[in-house]
């Protein structure tokens, strides 16, 4: 485990990369609201008021009038037009951490038009069925088919905006209901969204997001816990590669640690740490096959994705509960989506559909 002010020093070194106009921005250059909203998270943990200010002005200079922001920004202007539904709704996870963090009413009720806006946009894109399409393109056309990582967090993006709701007295029930059909989707119909399953997190993020959580969300991990894990380095971002990355170990580590499991959430976090640098950074991740850190690049949302994590093992904050807090509240109902009655359909048996 890394002490407090080991997590402190991660947090100012994604300070370090904010620009001028407050987006903090990948290694390439370009800022998206959903890696950075999980920078301006990690911040809050670490007290750097004035940065996590100016990184949520950020955002609401750049929201667009249908409540979304582009894919891609850079030097104050969009540079892929599409409107991302998961970038939109991590805004709430992160308002709603911001107040559980710091207790400032007048900031929460700042940030919530932006908030509506943005819940508004992705909930008007949720299919008859119940999952969210992954965007709006640049025409204003919405995709043909969602996926499953962006569906879980943006599940918890729903919960949290139902929350900040609640607090400021203006409550918006069909959030809830947004979030209790994309639940039941995220659940029982693997089939709904398009097959990234080489990737980790279509693994282990329904737990994360909280959809999935209890007897279910343990087996889920079990059923892929030796494709993905590598004892002593973290897991791997895709199934086929010898390469671990920092970001979605500490993802898992948030996961476990939300199921209770906090001594194998601890053993990963522990196993992850030879991605830091000694300036509090951390790199991307690591080739074990040749040895190398690949891509060779210290990223922001890694050390964020280390910050929230020390947080919820070490209970660094108010918000450090944010993960194991947030979770389905509907119980599973068959008329959500018109399947049969109580039929479950497995994960392994299930036909995805290819984008």
């Amino acid at each position: 485990m890394i002490s407090r002010a080991e997590v402190v020093r991660t947090a100012e070194s994604i300070a370090a990369l904010q620009q001028e106009d407050g987006g903090v921005p990948w290694p390439e250059g370009h800022v998206d609201a959903w890696n950075h909203v999980e920078c301006l998270m990690a911040m809050t943990v670490a007290g750097l008021a004035e940065p996590v200010r100016r990184g949520y002005a950020y955002l609401a200079r750049h929201q667009r009038a249908d409540g979304s922001w582009p894919m891609k920004m850079m030097d104050g202007a969009g540079v892929e037009l599409g409107g991302e539904t998961n970038h939109a709704a991590y805004v709430a996870a992160g308002v709603w951490h911001h107040h559980l963090v710091t207790g400032d009413r007048a900031f929460t009720e700042e940030s919530w038009p932006m908030v509506k806006a943005a819940l508004d946009y992705v909930a008007g894109l949720q299919t008859e069925r119940g999952e969210i399409v992954w965007e709006r393109d640049a025409r204003g056309r919405p995709s043909s088919y969602a996926l499953l990582t962006g569906c879980s967090s943006i599940h918890q993006g729903l919960r949290c905006g139902v929350l900040l709701g609640d607090l400021l007295g203006d409550p918006q029930p069909h959030w809830e209901l947004a979030a209790d059909r994309l639940a039941h989707v995220l659940g029982a119909h693997p089939e709904a969204f398009a097959d990234k399953s080489r990737f980790s997190m279509d693994w282990y993020y329904p737990v994360l997001g909280g959809a999935v959580r209890g007897q279910e969300a343990f087996e889920l991990l079990e059923r892929e816990w030796a494709t993905f894990v590598v004892p002593g380095l973290g897991i791997r971002c895709v199934s086929d590669q010898p390469w671990v990355t920092g970001a979605e170990t500490c993802e898992l580590v948030l996961a476990l640690d939300a199921l209770g499991d906090r001594e194998r959430a601890a053993r990963l976090f522990s196993d992850m740490q030879h991605l830091r640098h000694e300036d509090g950074s951390y790199w991307t991740g690591w080739q074990f096959v040749n040895r190398k850190h690949f891509p060779h690049e210290r990223s922001g949302y890694t050390a964020a994705a280390v910050v929230l994590a020390a947080d919820a093992l070490m209970e660094l904050s108010p918000g450090s509960g944010l993960f194991r807090d947030v979770e389905r509240t509907a119980t599973f109902d068959p008329d959500v989506c018109g399947c049969a009655a109580g039929i479950r359909v497995p994960p392994q048996a299930a036909e995805r559909e290819t984008p």
